[in-house]
């Protein structure tokens, strides 16, 4: 179990917010395998602001789709207090994340997700003003730091928990590493031994194998699954038995992965309309063929496919590929 405040998660290991995936039928896909918490997409506080009167199909939810985080992107403080008070009125949320970790280049140079990490007072007056704000847990996602040297994060973690956050997630990568290179377990070791708040660590979770390491190099409280997640909703009915005993449940089908695909499929649709809901699965069928062999045509033909019968031949189309179970370990 992961305790963050008041919010009791059964499962030590989290869905965490991605840009242009953490849409509803993502995520029920997920908690359908076993995911007991995840995030919407990063939401930008100043885009939030523009759009109060429009509402925002990023917000759309479920009553089974609990419980649920938000991230917000900004470094303007008047900007987040502003969208604080638009989620914290229109919305019920379990977790309020600020977002000091996001590598992109056109958001670190004006100095919101990592670019955060440069300006650790204004990074702390940003939560303090938040947890007052908040009736709800507030937690920060960074990274180990900017560059090699500039490696800050135990500074960064414990002057976020003085602000008043209920837990901390961080990514083992720098900024400038973007998602290349190795993961630094050992930083995310002093964070965790430093800090009293649970720390969810982060970055190469790909399988149950390296969330296990997550856990056992960090002492982390717990893992957030980003990538690993890509077509891939099956770790996280992965994880558990992984971690409890070491047992290993079998990769699914050339079968299964056809039916998982068209309930995506069409629950894509059902969310967006046929038009725009065929766009979005398209890179989610990259994904889900990414250990399929000789996928190469098959990828040039769905990049053209505009109907759900089309699409649904190419998924079939997929099942009779060689599919490989690699495992990253």
């Amino acid at each position: 179990m992961l305790k963050i405040g008041p919010l009791e998660i059964p499962s030590r290991c989290l869905l965490a917010p991605l840009s242009g995936v953490s849409d509803l039928p993502f995520r029920m896909l997920n908690r359908s395998f076993g995911c007991e918490f995840a995030f919407l997409e990063m939401v930008s506080a100043m885009a939030l602001n523009w759009k109060r009167k429009q509402g925002s199909r990023k917000f759309i939810t479920c009553e089974s789709d609990k419980p649920l985080g938000v991230q917000l992107l900004g470094s303007d403080l008047p900007s987040i207090q502003t969208a604080m008070g638009i989620l914290l009125e229109k919305y019920k949320f379990d977790i309020i994340d600020l977002n000091a970790a996001c590598p992109i280049n056109k958001v670190a140079r004006r100095g919101e997700g990592a670019g955060l990490l440069r300006n650790p007072q204004q990074l702390f007056e940003i939560l303090k003003v938040m947890s007052a704000m908040s009736p709800v847990p507030v937690t920060v996602k960074i990274r180990t730091g900017w560059d090699a040297k500039s490696v800050n994060a135990r500074d960064i973690a414990l002057g976020a928990q003085d602000a008043g956050i209920k837990a901390l997630f961080i990514h083992g990568r720098t900024r400038d590493q973007q998602y290349s290179g190795t993961v630094d377990y050992q930083t995310i070791r002093e964070v965790k031994k430093a800090l009293t708040i649970p720390v969810i660590a982060s970055g190469d979770a790909l399988s149950a194998q390296l969330v296990k390491k997550m856990f056992e190099e960090t002492g982390c409280d717990g893992v957030a699954i980003a990538r690993g997640a890509l077509g891939n909703p099956w770790i996280f009915r992965e994880i558990v038995p992984f971690l409890e005993n070491n047992s290993i449940v079998p990769r699914p089908s050339s079968e299964e992965v056809t039916q998982v695909m068209i309930k995506h499929l069409d629950a894509v649709i059902e969310h967006y309309g046929w038009k725009i809901g065929i766009l979005v699965f398209r890179k989610f069928f990259h994904w889900y063929a990414k250990n399929h062999k000789g996928i190469k045509k098959l990828r040039s033909k769905v990049c053209l496919a505009t109907t759900r019968e089309h699409v649904l031949e190419l998924i079939y189309e997929l099942q009779e590929l060689e599919l490989q179970t690699p495992i990253p370990v």
